[in-house]
């Protein structure tokens, strides 16, 4: 295997940076801030970093095959016109939940965007537990609720026959598989394929690779870790300059690069002392593994 290298390269610290997505037409990583409320898109060719700020915590980004992006925000699917700094709302959910937001969210190979639910803290490490869902919008604008009682909604993936959804539910500290009927959109039987080891901490973002593997961000573990679907165990260990790790995604002009997103809400000052890293975007090459190309919004 090739000699691994870490380098942090968007500056700009992110609250709680998510849900990172390679935008290959523009060469550029799109993202989210959460905490901050922005979407942000940084260019790999001339470094510049732009942010359009929302109305509410924007839990995910994704893009449309027609240009711009579709996002979740608040309880709401959107559209996002960059040009113009333009949300138009979708769809409005959990009306009846006003404590929730949506947190991450994926296309699936069909151009259907999948986005989960979760409760907000209403004191450190406190929430209401089994509030959110697991929803999909579906390019003619419709929404289908997927899975109910779900703690904290957070990475997902598409097996490469897309026969099979991949899920984090974050408070399950597992990685769990239902079928998946591309046809029709719709998820059903669920297995867990991988519990997490305790050094591994919280499971959150999630992306795969070529060769079929997950890679999974640990946000208190400080690590991304590779895992085998298939034989439901852990293959590697990718150990970060930072602890609150939250999502990861393969880009770049072949997809040899994995951009890792992290937070700094949630350490102290003594924390972030030891961390002054924490809340960057970050670079891994030499993994000796491509990914693949992010789906597109077909709506």
């Amino acid at each position: 295997m090739s000699s691994i290298k870490i380098e942090s390269v968007v500056k700009e610290k992110n609250r709680m940076g998510e849900c990172p997505v390679w935008e290959e037409r523009e060469n550029s990583l799109v993202y989210v801030d959460i905490n901050s409320q922005k979407v942000c898109r940084w260019n790999s060719v001339t470094n510049e970093i732009q942010s359009v700020f929302v109305a509410a915590h924007v839990g995910s980004v994704a893009l449309r095959k027609s240009g711009d992006y579709v996002i979740a925000l608040g309880t709401s699917f959107a559209f996002l016109n960059w040009k113009n700094k333009a949300v138009v709302t979708i769809s409005v959910q959990e009306l009846d939940k006003p404590n929730n937001r949506f947190n991450d969210g994926k296309v699936d190979p069909q151009g259907n965007f999948f986005a989960g639910t979760m409760a907000e803290e209403t004191a450190p490490g406190v929430r209401a537990r089994r509030q959110g869902a697991l929803y999909t919008l579906f390019p003619d604008c419709s929404v289908v609720k997927q899975l109910d009682h779900v703690d904290i909604s957070n990475g997902l993936e598409w097996s490469l026959d897309h026969r099979t959804f991949f899920h984090i539910d974050s408070l399950a500290y597992a990685v769990r598989a239902y079928s998946y009927d591309e046809h029709t959109g719709r998820i059903g039987d669920c297995r867990t394929v991988y519990k997490m080891e305790k050094e591994e901490a919280m499971p959150d973002g999630m992306c795969i690779d070529v060769e079929g593997k997950l890679w999974v961000a640990c946000i208190d573990g400080g690590r991304v870790i590779r895992i085998d679907p298939e034989k439901g165990r852990r293959i590697q260990t990718v150990k970060m300059p930072v602890s609150r790790i939250t999502s990861c995604c393969f880009g770049g002009k072949d997809y040899s690069e994995m951009y890792v997103t992290s937070a700094y809400d949630g350490l102290n000052s003594s924390a972030l002392a030891k961390e002054p890293q924490a809340g960057e975007i970050f670079k891994i090459t030499g993994l000796g593994v491509k990914g693949i190309p992010q789906y597109y919004f077909a709506g």
